[in-house]
């Protein structure tokens, strides 16, 4: 007798895609890896931040985050800040880091061998030493970021082409909300940021991450569940980046004067001008085209003659 037989499937298996069959973590094993993540950020912030500060030795504490909504986080953080959007992580996600102004100066002050108090009074500019300080502690806490979401698995090599080898700061404005961050009625996460030395300073920074892009965050959290496309760096055409609005400025001209002169200028006094055939049109410090001056419609004008021979670099020349 044989008993062998051919079987046919009666219809093609069900192929089913990753996002159904793989299993991201529980809520209690979410919130075990969040506490694990905010615990070696901390660690590898009083490390990182430590050179910034005149050597202190620093403590650092990441608070339990708060659900807040984008709207009441950017009303949290306030019109004006020292904000910088990070690129962080294995996949590239983005978050906002805040610092107000009276903290800002307190931290350039101590990095410059003061006592880093925070002065009362809130200045209404930035100055030039405090916003070159913010971007470095942004720069730090971006990379400390990306080394905690690491994990123990070793960054892959593709991982610079995603844009987040170890964390960069994107682009700085005062204002929160020229950033676009995160949709106003998103979910975010805000969590405090506490830096402690040990003569009783202590600085405070607000870190905000959209609710769904903190489980990519965590080592050994969802990050199949982002679709391929959307792990490739945003390019200054697309959203959200497209319709921010960035501030220019041209210089007309620009001259020196001895510090005698300057001391001794008084109202009514004249300094000559030379203006240029060409005149630089800039973003912060960065030159993105040259012109010439003239007028349109009645008012003032520059008509854009020719751009430099390299693309120039706007979130490295874009100052808040």
């Amino acid at each position: 007798m044989r008993m062998a037989h051919a079987f046919a499937a009666a219809r093609p298996a069900a192929l089913h895609c990753p996002e159904l069959t793989s299993r991201g973590p529980r809520p209690e094993e979410q919130a075990a890896l969040l506490t694990a993540w905010r615990r070696d950020l901390a660690r590898m912030l009083a490390d990182d931040l430590s050179g910034l500060l005149s050597g202190d030795r620093l403590e650092v504490m990441i608070g339990e985050p708060e659900t807040l909504s984008g709207a009441e986080a950017l009303e949290r953080i306030g019109p004006v800040a020292a904000n910088s959007l990070l690129r962080v992580g294995m996949t590239g996600e983005t978050a906002l880091l805040c610092f107000d102004f009276a903290t800002a100066i307190a931290l350039t002050d101590r990095s410059f061998g003061g006592d880093g108090r925070i002065g009362g009074s809130m200045p209404d500019a930035l100055p030039r030493s405090a916003a070159l300080l913010v971007e470095e502690a942004a720069t730090a806490i971006a990379g400390a970021i990306t080394r905690a979401s690491q994990g123990d698995a070793p960054i892959a090599n593709g991982s610079a082409a995603q844009g987040a080898p170890g964390g960069e700061v994107i682009v700085r404005s005062e204002s929160a909300s020229r950033l676009k961050p995160f949709a106003l009625d998103e979910a975010v996460l805000l969590s405090e940021i506490v830096i402690a030395n040990r003569q009783g300073c202590q600085w405070r920074a607000g870190l905000v991450v959209a609710a769904e892009r903190m489980s990519r965050l965590l080592p050994g959290g969802d990050r199949r569940s982002r679709p391929e496309g959307a792990r490739r760096p945003a390019t200054g055409m697309a959203g959200p980046f497209a319709d921010m609005p960035l501030p220019l400025h041209v210089v007309l001209a620009e001259f020196d004067l001895s510090l005698m002169r300057l001391e001794a200028l008084r109202p009514g006094d004249t300094i000559p001008l030379t203006m240029g055939r060409q005149v630089p049109l800039m973003v912060g410090e960065t030159v993105l085209a040259h012109g010439s001056v003239g007028t349109a419609e009645d008012r003032m004008a520059i008509r854009v003659t020719r751009f430099p021979q390299s693309p120039p670099v706007l979130a490295e020349g874009v100052a808040s």
